[in-house]
């Protein structure tokens, strides 16, 4: 079992939360003021937590930083605002991922196993594969295994195909991208993403662009049910 804390003040979101997480492999121990956030996290020591942006107390920001800046726990945000700055601030301010509101309970399960896998994948822990049809990643050991056989990435490439898989179903923007890859912004001029994009595309027999999709204005999608 893995313990999440949830920092939520919003009673029936926290209720569908807890109520579906505990029907997996997680339990669950809520918190509902921001400025409550940090003190229970260290009594807690939880696996993961997620963390509402929008809370009494202290806002959602200043609780990921406090955290951030004390361990290297996943962080994942809810956010009820779908635009690049709130993508690019929960980035900087050292959360790992987000889901937006409404949650979709299966999403959210989806975003914190994938966390949990990067996670055990650190010097450690346990390999764990991120498996797509007949496409596998196992982060632990930077295999990737396409059809069966290994598939020769750069580093570059293979960080990219694993931000995109842990995001899998979520568009993802340049700017993100880039942050999660190497820690830096996107100046609007910087075409490594797409250059990369494209030499995925090339090695994943992707040409018609649907296991990694182009969403014009917002930026790339990595498709789960593509990869047959």
């Amino acid at each position: 079992m893995f313990r999440v804390m949830l920092v939520e003040d919003d009673a029936r979101l926290a209720q569908l939360v807890t109520e579906y997480l505990s029907g997996y492999e997680f339990t669950v121990d809520l918190v509902t003021r921001g400025d409550a956030a940090l003190d229970r996290f260290k009594a807690l020591t939880p696996d993961v937590v997620i963390l509402d942006l929008m809370l009494p107390g202290l806002d959602g920001m200043v609780v990921c930083r406090q955290i951030r800046e004390q361990s290297e726990t996943p962080i994942l945000i809810l956010t009820a605002r779908e635009d690049s700055y709130d993508e690019v601030s929960v980035l900087e301010q050292g959360a790992d991922d987000f889901v937006n509101k409404p949650v979709q309970p299966r999403v959210l399960l989806a975003r914190l196993r994938a966390l949990l896998r990067r996670a055990q994948g650190k010097p450690g822990g346990d390999p764990a594969a991120l498996e797509f049809g007949a496409l596998s990643i196992i982060a632990s050991d930077r295999i990737v295994t396409w059809r069966g056989e290994q598939c020769l990435l750069s580093n570059t490439e293979y960080k990219l195909l694993l931000v995109l898989a842990e995001s899998a179903g979520r568009v993802l923007s340049r700017d993100a991208l880039l942050k999660k890859m190497r820690g830096i912004e996107f100046d609007g001029l910087d075409r490594s993403i797409d250059n990369c994009i494209s030499k995925l595309r090339r090695k994943f027999d992707d040409v018609d662009s649907e296991k990694i999709k182009t969403v014009w204005g917002e930026g790339y999608l990595f498709s789960p049910s593509a990869w047959a």
